[in-house]
């Protein structure tokens, strides 16, 4: 068996990363130079994979300090962006992850962390009615997926034996990145196709919406204050703490900058007012509904859904093959708070999808685990 040339890693420039980026039909937002300079209390760095002189991969690390000493968690949020699918079937993982773990070791991180974006199930829009509606079954994890993936598989074995430590299980949102997401398909499809891929309440609020004359429109960093302002309401309401102004300024500025597709804000008005508002990030076939607001008065001329039918036609329009609702519990239960969630993202026909999840090489065990408690007790 002949063996692959080994792999080097080291930092690149924020040109050659998007160049990488590129050459891809998408990566993770949360993967592109932009996002290291949203992120600003970590230390960001863009590194490249190389065999010989070639660029075969790409990846944003970020570097959060541990308190008191100067050794830091490595994280690449959602990636890195390698073949997965020719690493996963080659098995060997360890060609790419092992000059990646030396590589941060060299810039002082005790301990490395990635969630790469690949696809383990799917569970479709079918499949889950059916469960919701039956009392026996709680929890995603425990609903037999309609689509298994052979990469999601080989890789999670790998990564168990190469000592990476997986994902808990846990209940709720967790701490990171969601491993579970609601996704649309919209690859080959229409408007039309969409629509009706919709169920009932979905395609009446639509048609509510139009008829009460609500308007959505683009906008500009000059409506992030008013995009703000219901955010503040609809955080209050929903019990969340949201996010100050100042980060949603950097985030407009540094992604707009990047690619003026990367980012954009939705306002829905209905007779001169705000009645709601959204953000929509796109790397190029991957759209993503990223933060949204309403106000408390108003909500019956529906403009949350306006604005994602919206979002909905201008990521089909420009090509993109999904339309991304981001993450969704693994709950099934209708007694639990976070239903209401995946009720509303199943009422657009599409289907939850359940990522590799993030996964962690302890470098210094003893820091990795004193760094871990002390985050633990953090939350």
């Amino acid at each position: 068996m002949t063996r692959s040339p080994a792999l080097t890693v080291r930092e690149i420039t924020s040109d050659q990363h998007l160049a990488a980026i590129a050459e891809r039909p998408s990566v993770s937002f949360l993967q592109t130079p932009a996002w290291g300079v949203v992120k600003r209390d970590w230390r960001s760095r863009s590194v490249g994979w190389f065999d010989g002189d070639k660029l075969v991969g790409v990846a944003l690390v970020l570097y959060r300090k541990a308190p008191r000493i100067r050794r830091y968690l490595a994280y690449v949020p959602e990636g890195p962006s390698i073949d997965w699918e020719d690493a996963a079937a080659a098995g060997d993982l360890q060609r790419w992850l092992a000059p990646l773990a030396e590589h941060v070791k060299s810039q002082g991180a005790f301990g490395l962390r990635m969630g790469p974006m690949v696809v383990t199930r799917r569970w479709h829009n079918a499949t889950l009615k059916a469960a919701l509606a039956d009392p026996g079954v709680t929890r995603l994890r425990d609903l037999p997926a309609d689509e298994t993936t052979a990469t999601g598989t080989a890789l999670a074995e790998q990564l168990t034996t190469l000592g990476w430590r997986p994902p808990a299980e846990v209940d709720g949102f967790a701490a990171g990145q969601p491993r579970h997401l609601f996704q649309l398909p919209l690859e080959g499809r229409s408007e039309d196709d969409v629509l009706k891929g919709f169920n009932q309440l979905w395609r009446r609020n639509i048609k509510k919406a139009d008829k009460s004359g609500v308007v959505v429109s683009s906008g500009t960093g000059a409506d992030l204050p008013e995009f703000h302002r219901i955010y503040a309401e609809t955080a209050q309401r929903d019990a969340f703490t949201p996010r100050p102004l100042s980060y949603f300024d950097g985030m407009w500025a540094a992604m707009t900058a990047e690619a003026p597709e990367r980012l954009r804000l939705y306002l829905a008005h209905h007779e001169g007012d705000l009645v709601a508002a959204a953000t929509m990030t796109r790397v190029g076939t991957h759209a993503w509904y990223s933060y949204g607001a309403s106000t408390t008065t108003k909500r019956d001329v529906r403009g949350s859904n306006a604005i994602q039918w919206r979002m909905m036609q201008d990521a089909l329009a420009e090509g993109c093959s999904v339309y991304d609702l981001r993450g969704i519990t693994d709950t099934l239960s209708e007694d639990d708070p976070h239903a209401g969630l995946i009720r509303f993202k199943l009422g657009t026909g599409g289907q939850a999808v359940e990522y590799l999840g993030e996964w962690d090489l302890p470098i210094s065990r003893v820091l990795y685990s004193a760094f871990d408690l002390y985050m633990k007790r953090r939350s």
